[in-house]
């Protein structure tokens, strides 16, 4: 990593991220409520598939109900299909966790320790593949600001504050088994290469491309509208003549690219069909979109929810835009209209507040988006200006690191908040238990 502060930023944060994690969840028996909900179902392919043998996911009464019972965090994850158990959610994230999960399951099975996928070292695998896709996530972030020649310390600067001034950082310590720490990774890393594109293509670059955004999709489906993203990253839009020349020059890259994505995507259809005998499957039942009656005002401010009332450095990014319309009017807009179609989409599923999480956690893999628009503010602010929109950057990420303190101990309720409810405990660390 270029820059001495980008490199100092980047090694703070990874020391804090592991002392945070080993403080909150790697003592006494903290460990055992690390994977929660949705996390159960994402990482249990792991155990399913290099354990047990079996998709069909038989070994979950054992393990959820018996061996490791626990009622506050008892959660079934299974689906039934024609007969056939599978599970609810989608595999990227154990993909994303599998190097991790490998290394754990041989030095147990060496060591002798109970190689079940449940115990401790598992679970302390699955924190530590967290944080290192959040570190490649804001590796990646660093590189491409640098393109855009922001300073240095601007870059340091934000990746400190975007980490613990963000739900960015409950996702990566608090609930690491949930997919967003590693879509953050994911998605920032499809960022700096799509920033490559169309002036600095390469055969390399494309097909990379195409494998992030398989991946991406296989972790979370509608994350696969970062693609509609990519010209927001361009200097200028290319011309016809340039597009086609560059379709033309990487013809063979392109078609690799989407073959690659398409066949990573259809993992989740091989898992099906080994588990049910078809790849029609739905696993979210009736869960859906309701595209005639999107919530865009609630998961952007509501006191349940909102994106902006829980994560404030966000709004103070904003800004940005008016700099990022100086260098590119069409990327400005581009990011507007961006964000808009983001909202929509995500506002539209029927569980518009994503159940029990800390403020709108499906946001947290776009960080990046608005990082570059805090990186544009940073940069050309007048110093005075600058220096107070620092000021109040860093008490936007004081408010975070209270408020999930809060949120670890449900004085910030994981669902039920509202207007009475949020002022009442604001900053009120003196009501805690």
């Amino acid at each position: 990593m270029k820059g001495n502060w980008t490199r100092a930023s980047w090694v703070t944060i990874a020391a804090l991220l592991l002392i945070s994690s080993s403080n909150i969840n790697w003592g006494k028996d903290h460990w055992r409520t690390v994977l929660q909900a949705d996390a159960k179902g994402y990482y249990a392919y792991l155990p399913a598939l290099f354990i047990y043998d079996d998709p069909n996911l038989g070994f979950f009464d054992r393990i959820e109900r018996e061996t490791y019972y626990d009622a506050n965090t008892f959660y079934d994850y299974r689906f039934g299909f024609e007969g056939h158990i599978v599970d609810k959610y989608f595999m990227g994230t154990a993909i994303a966790q599998l190097p991790f999960f490998l290394g754990t399951h041989a030095l147990v099975s060496a060591t002798g320790g109970m190689a079940d996928g449940y115990s401790k070292p598992y679970v302390v695998a699955v924190n530590l593949a967290a944080i290192s896709w959040v570190l490649v996530g804001l590796f990646c972030m660093a590189k491409l600001l640098r393109t855009y020649g922001i300073d240095d310390r601007w870059i340091a600067f934000l990746m400190l504050a975007y980490t613990f001034g963000t739900n960015l950082f409950y996702y990566t310590v608090v609930a690491p088994g949930m997919s967003h720490a590693y879509s953050f990774g994911l998605c920032s890393a499809f960022l700096l290469l799509g920033r490559a594109l169309p002036g600095r293509a390469s055969t390399s670059r494309v097909i990379l491309l195409g494998a992030l955004l398989g991946l991406i999709v296989l972790t979370r489906p509608v994350n696969g509208l970062l693609l509609f993203a990519l010209p927001l990253l361009w200097d200028r839009m290319p011309t016809r003549s340039e597009a086609w020349t560059l379709i033309r020059e990487h013809a063979i890259a392109i078609l690799a690219s989407m073959v690659l994505a398409i066949a990573i995507t259809s993992l989740q259809l091989l898992y099906y069909h080994s588990a049910t005998g078809s790849i029609g499957v739905y696993a979210y039942g009736e869960e859906g979109f309701n595209w005639s009656d999107p919530h865009m005002l609630d998961i952007l401010f509501s006191y349940r929810k909102g994106l902006f009332l829980y994560m404030p450095i966000l709004l103070l990014s904003l800004p940005g835009l008016y700099y990022l319309r100086q260098r590119s009017p069409v990327a400005a807009w581009w990011w507007i209209g961006f964000f808009l179609l983001l909202t929509y989409v995500l506002s539209a599923w029927w569980n518009w507040w994503y159940g029990g999480s800390f403020g709108a956690r499906v946001y947290v893999e776009y960080l990046g988006l608005f990082m570059l628009l805090a990186a544009f503010a940073l940069q050309h602010l007048r110093a005075q200006w600058r220096k107070g929109l620092m000021s109040l950057m860093v008490l936007a990420v004081v408010l975070c690191q209270v408020q999930t303190y809060q949120m670890r101990y449900y004085q910030i309720h994981w669902e039920d908040m509202d207007r009475a409810r949020y002022w009442e405990v604001f900053l009120r660390l003196d009501k805690l238990p």
